[in-house]
């Protein structure tokens, strides 16, 4: 099956908006196996529509269009297809009454305007909007299913999961042309897209599968497809692939779909009945809005401390003054102290600390900026395999610790931009209370370990 999306509107050719419309749609069809062939955008002009339209349905077997629905002189989407497909215009009078019902519940009176999202192309079946005032709307063209969809991206969301997958599917169940093919994303973190592709370049030469990588910083994420003659035969080729991906890097793999890495890491934290707590000065509380952005997280995130001054950090978590004196606020000793003062301050399981030096001014030959130190302390209960970090202590306390607790201190350089060094220095402590509860080494980016100040990829 040959899928296409089609988007529309002078504001997304002229870049005034992001169109996500496009990876919305592509991403829905993949729940289905339904692959995109076919990705493009028109202005509002009703001979580039028409042409579009044309050829969407010469050349594909189902073709998905957003934009062009409202009420203003520039919404064209259902007048020009109607005249494209030699359709004439139908007014509904049930879609009219829904759309006074729509502008009644939200206090509003409707605009005369409105009276044209009330008219569809002969053939049509509409598809309801229960959350805007442009319905979208199906119909049939020489064997191509043609939907026409709102471009608001909640509006089209709301409508591709509740109105169009579902009739996708149903017109092609058991098709072997829609099941026929798998697809999977896997959420990576720690290792550059280059070095990842390097480490998995000889998997999928077989043609049937696919590897492609795509980086959104700071993580890196993989797609895998796979084909085959029919769904069992797609199900255990893309099994097979990801079990040999697993085998090489899955440490790295912190997620699949959707998932984020501070929902991983809260639904470890769940599991095990684990808490946490944060010291943060460079991040300035990025990991706890982070942690705080899961839904539930109340359970096992118990506070942090945003001490960003070093008198904050004398007086909110007790770092003596002679040590800031003697090493600096960004050094392996105060994040030390910071970590195990604030797990002891909330009484969590976990604490993390960051202190660095994110810039673009504050360096020096000894201290680049760029620097970060990050510490994690734990208690008791906790045993790991901790080879990645440099200055560490578990099973023997180290003065000042409690027997039994374990800390671990890691330094690295960054060498990003000041947004970049915060993103990038959460999402670290975030991996590393990931691995810490999976028993995995402590380890940051390999391409950015102090010393080397790269970035991914």
């Amino acid at each position: 099956m040959k899928a296409e999306i089609l988007t529309i509107g002078d504001e997304v050719l002229r870049g005034e908006i992001v169109d996500s419309n496009k990876a919305l749609m592509a991403s829905r069809l993949l729940q289905l196996d339904v692959e995109c062939h076919y990705q493009s955008s028109v202005r509002d002009d009703p001979k580039d529509m028409r042409d579009a339209f044309h050829r969407g349905v010469a050349r594909s077997d189902l073709l998905l269009v957003s934009g062009g629905l409202g009420p203003t002189r520039d919404d064209l989407t259902t007048e020009v297809l109607a005249d494209a497909l030699g359709r004439t215009l139908e007014f509904d009078e049930s879609s009219f009454e829904n759309l006074r019902a729509f502008f009644e519940r939200i206090g509003r009176e409707m605009n005369d305007t409105n009276r044209k999202q009330a008219f569809f192309p002969a053939g049509a079946e509409i598809l309801a909007n229960p959350v805007g005032t442009a319905p979208g709307f199906l119909l049939e063209e020489q064997g191509t299913l043609v939907f026409c969809m709102p471009g608001v991206p909640r509006e089209l969301s709301l409508m591709m999961d509740e109105q169009v997958l579902p009739r996708i599917a149903d017109r092609f169940e058991g098709n072997q042309v829609v099941s026929r093919v798998r697809a999977r994303l896997l959420r990576t973190f720690g290792m550059g897209e280059s070095t990842l592709e390097g480490e998995l370049s000889d998997i999928a030469k077989d043609g049937q599968t696919e590897l492609a990588f795509r980086t959104s910083f700071p993580d890196n994420f993989l797609r895998v497809v796979a084909r085959g003659a029919s769904i069992s035969e797609a199900d255990a080729r893309i099994e097979g692939v990801i079990a040999v991906i697993r085998e090489r890097i899955g440490d790295l793999i912190y997620g699949e779909g959707d998932q984020t890495l501070e929902a991983v890491v809260g639904q470890l934290l769940a599991e095990k009945e684990r808490t946490v707590a944060v010291a943060e000065s460079c991040t300035g509380g990025l990991i706890a809005q982070k942690l705080t952005d899961v839904p539930g997280s109340s359970d096992y995130f118990l506070g942090g401390v945003v001490a960003y001054a070093n008198r904050a950090k004398q007086t909110q978590l007790g770092v003596p003054e002679a040590l800031l004196a003697a090493h600096g606020a960004v050094s392996e000793p105060v994040a030390r102290a910071m970590a195990i003062e604030v797990r002891e301050r909330f009484g969590s399981d976990i604490g993390i600390a960051t202190t660095g030096i994110s810039g673009p001014g504050g360096g020096s030959d000894e201290k680049p900026v760029g620097l970060v130190y990050l510490a994690i302390a734990w208690g008791a209960p906790q045993e790991q395999a901790l080879g990645g970090a440099s200055s560490t202590d578990s099973t023997e306390a180290a003065p000042g610790e409690p027997a039994g607790e374990g800390v671990a201190v890691e330094h690295f350089v960054f060498s990003v931009d000041r947004l970049r060094h915060r993103q990038l220095t959460a999402q670290v402590a975030l991996d590393w209370v990931r691995r810490l509860l999976l028993g995995l080494e402590l380890v940051g980016p390999s391409l950015m370990r102090s010393g080397g100040g790269s970035t991914p990829g």
